[in-house]
This record gives structure tokens, C-alpha cells and sequence, in this order.
């Protein structure tokens, strides 16, 4: 079963919600990234995700794959968006089971990191000033 993956559209997250349910899990927790209105003090309109796809995916999965040798949890997965974005949308959503709760709000903790810092998808922000800038993971 994939447990990362890319998504050109908006999606729903209750169904990836319904996919880690367990009788094992006590807990979930998640995480939604949302495209805001400003960045770094300078006024955002939208944004675009680009990806390196294939690595992309096969990169979140190995982060996956590390927060559940990692953390006592018992599934996990990622979605991140790719493409035009508008303000107020989700860029990125997270979400874990766990037995309780304190390892499903670390493994979700580590994998937004991980996957912001080490999955190859980049940011080109589009700013009211008129310019724009390309922000690499990380940021």
C-alpha cells in the first residue's frame, strides 16, 4: 500500500483518515499545510508546487517507512499537493495511528520535517510586490 504520494487537484482527507483506522490504534493525530497570505513579511496571492514525481515518491515513502521503524505508531501516510495553489488551500496533509497519543503527535512532528526537508518538491511563491521566488524543501 502506498503511503506518500503527489496530488495534481484538491483532495479530501477523511478517506486517508478512514485508511488508518485500526482496533490497534487508541490515537490519531494530523497535520494540514495550508497555502497563507504571506511569507517572510512580504504579501502572498498563490503559489505553485513542482515536483521531481518519481523521486518525490519514492523519498516520502522511505520517510514513511522510517517513522513506522522509528516511532510505537501503527500506520501513517502523506499527500502533498502539486501545481497551482490558491490562498486558503491545503498544500499538505499528515496523518498517523498510534496505540496513543504521544507517538502519533511525534511521528506526525517528524514526518511534516522530514518530508518539508528531504522530499524534492519546490515552492515558487508569487508576491502582491509582483515578483516571485522558488523556495526549496526546507522552507
Amino acid at each position: 500500500m502506498k503511503r506518500f504520494s503527489l496530488s495534481e487537484v484538491a483532495f479530501d482527507p477523511a478517506p486517508l483518515r478512514q485508511r488508518l483506522l485500526s482496533a490497534r490504534a487508541g490515537a490519531f493525530a494530523s497535520f494540514e499545510g495550508w497555502v497563507r497570505d504571506h511569507n517572510d513579511g512580504r504579501a502572498v496571492l498563490g503559489l505553485r508546487y513542482e515536483a521531481y514525481g518519481v523521486l518525490a515518491e519514492a523519498e516520502g515513502e522511505r520517510v514513511l517507512a522510517q517513522a513506522l521503524a522509528r516511532f510505537d505508531i501503527v500506520d501513517a501516510a502523506c499527500v502533498h499537493r502539486t501545481g497551482e495553489l490558491a490562498l486558503g488551500e491545503m498544500a499538505v496533509w499528515v496523518g498517523v495511528s498510534a496505540g496513543h497519543r504521544g507517538p502519533a503527535f511525534e511521528a506526525c512532528r517528524w514526518i511534516i520535517d522530514e518530508v518539508k526537508s528531504r522530499v524534492p518538491i519546490w515552492k515558487h511563491e508569487r508576491y502582491a510586490s509582483g515578483d516571485a521566488d522558488w523556495l526549496h524543501p526546507g522552507a
